[in-house]
């Protein structure tokens, strides 16, 4: 029973599903992490200017910080003095201890901006009281990390001034200047009106009767009216007429932008499995249709191959595709293994014809020896078993080529081969043999043995059909080695010029046991040329005889010339 992963439809659907899936969970943890990002920026954007909004006010800046008009509408906003005390707050955090307190205010009374006086007559600079800067430490922030700096004393600790004025209490305050955050420090300096020493402002506190521009931003756990939410809190600082710094914390929940998140999420999350059924909805179905002509293919090839009958093609889909030409080949393959069955088929049949002959005709012969011994002509015996030697020897050869035996790689001396070839048949041919090689020397890689058989069967066919004449010549052209075998025979009928290179193909003047063959020699010949990585062919006029050119390639060294 198969396996349900063994689909190729059921494996694709389950790798496109995984990855849209995983597409999908990234792509919503993006969209949750901008949306997240924005609406808290948003957020903080509205704490800074209600912050901003209540430290600009003409009470704060006055001192008068009980009498603030300080917004109710969700927003909770505290104003805590240097010293740390809440000096104002909403109602829901009336009595209780600031609920933030990151950015404290620096502690004594910043002396006036020049050239600007107070919009208030009862809070002129004239007016202002006696300072004695108390002894504290100014506190110096790197980052989010409080560092202590101790301050040289220049006075009692404690506070200092009227009611109002700040407390000697050090903590962080002040923005990046200069690559690093710059620590509040206040110098007790004299005045010039009446010898009152004052407090120098530091580049982060803002100067009387402004709001710093500087802002700091925290996400905070709160509890505001017994309930513990989280709030986006914007710290803005600024300066009294009188010289008194203040902090406005305020704070936005954020209950209504993680709402929006939760929503946004459940949305994902239900529909996610949803988009994940579609996707593997439409691959499965487009996987099916894919692939429904592979599965006609192999229906069709498990129908040749339990019928056996070659002559059958697989359908091949007009998509033009992988497919398609996978069709393609499976049909060239088909075709090629039916010409290999087909042949083989014909050289059994063939052989067994060859071989039937000269059995039979030697068994008769025998059988008349055996019967009438003064009867017995030697002479057709040996030709019958000669003739079966040399078929044998065909078969064998033709075998050993079909199992696609490669020739070896040897130098073989052509001139030599072809002297020597000729030197044996002496005495043996009907008609001499003429050759002219020129007077090159010719060489060529291979197997000796090979081009020698291939060789006598072209002499062979020549001496059979010749009339009077068959030379051999040899040329050189274009990086190859032609050997030509000519005869003034008949020739060979331009429709037969592909049909004689067959295996057991005889011409109708060549069906003689005789004279003829077992139709192997030719074929033998065009086998070996290629696979020697040559070509042989047939030409010449008919009635004139027939020309056969056998071309080899090259291997003639520089030191063979001559």
């Amino acid at each position: 029973m198969a396996r349900p992963l063994n689909s190729v439809r059921a494996r694709a659907t389950l790798a496109a599903t995984a990855v849209v899936c995983v597409a999908l969970v990234a792509a919503g943890f993006a969209v949750l992490a901008v949306l997240r990002h924005n609406l808290t920026g948003r957020a903080g954007l509205e704490a800074e200017v209600t912050a901003r909004t209540v430290a600009g006010s003409q009470d704060a800046l006055n001192g008068r910080f009980d009498r603030l008009d300080l917004p109710g509408d969700g927003r909770v906003v505290q104003v805590v003095g240097s010293d740390g005390r809440v000096l104002s707050s909403d109602a829901v955090l009336v009595g209780r201890s600031p609920v933030a307190d990151y950015a404290r205010a620096a502690a004594g009374v910043t002396a006036p901006r020049p050239l600007r006086s107070s919009p208030d007559s009862t809070h002129a600079e004239s007016t202002s009281p006696a300072f004695t800067a108390p002894a504290r430490y100014a506190p110096v922030r790197t980052g989010a990390a409080h560092t202590v700096t101790p301050v040289e004393d220049h006075g009692r600790r404690g506070r200092g001034g009227d009611d109002r004025g700040g407390s000697g209490g050090g903590t962080e305050s002040g923005d990046d200047h200069g690559g690093r955050r710059g620590g509040l420090e206040t110098v007790p300096t004299p005045s010039v009106e009446d010898d009152t020493p004052r407090a120098t402002p530091t580049p982060s506190t803002p100067p009387r009767g402004e709001v710093g521009t500087g802002v700091e931003r925290r996400t905070i756990t709160a509890t505001v009216a017994g309930a513990t939410h989280d709030y986006s809190f914007a710290a803005v600082q600024g300066t009294s007429y009188d010289g008194r710094t203040y902090t406005v914390y305020a704070g936005v929940s954020l209950d209504d932008e993680q709402a929006t998140i939760g929503q946004v999420t459940d949305s994902l999350l239900a529909g996610l499995p949803f988009l994940l059924a579609v996707v593997a909805a439409v691959t499965w179905l487009v996987t099916r249709r894919a692939l429904r002509p592979v599965e006609g293919i192999r229906a069709e090839m498990a129908e040749i191959t339990g019928s056996g009958d070659l002559s059958r093609r697989v359908p091949e889909p007009r998509s033009g595709d992988e497919i398609a030409r996978l069709a393609r080949t499976t049909n060239s393959t088909l075709a090629a293994l039916e010409r290999s069955v087909e042949r083989q088929h014909r050289f059994i049949a063939d052989a067994s014809h060859e071989l039937r002959s000269p059995i039979a005709n030697l068994r008769t012969q025998l059988e008349v020896a055996d019967a009438h011994p003064d009867l017995l002509d030697t002479r057709d015996l040996v030709q019958d078993v000669v003739r079966l030697q040399n078929l044998a020897t065909d078969l064998l050869l033709l075998a050993r080529l079909d199992a696609g035996e490669s020739p070896a790689h040897a130098r073989v001396d052509l001139t030599t081969l072809v002297h020597e070839e000729v030197a044996a048949r002496v005495g043996t041919d009907r008609l001499p043999i003429s050759v002219d090689l020129g007077d090159r020397a010719l060489a060529t890689t291979g197997s000796r043995t090979q081009l020698s058989r291939v060789l006598g069967n072209l002499l062979d066919n020549a001496q059979r059909h010749a009339a009077s004449r068959v030379t051999v010549t040899a040329a050189v052209e274009d990086g190859a080695i032609t050997l030509t075998v000519l005869d003034d025979g008949p020739g060979v009928p331009p429709e037969d010029r592909e049909r004689i290179f067959e295996r057991f193909v005889r011409l109708d003047d060549a069906r003689s046991r005789d004279t003829g063959g077992a139709g192997l020699g030719l074929a033998i010949a065009r086998d070996v040329m290629h696979r020697h990585g040559g070509s042989l062919t047939v030409g010449g006029a008919p009635g004139e005889g027939a020309v056969f050119r056998a071309r080899l390639p090259d291997a003639t060294g520089p030191g063979d010339e001559g």
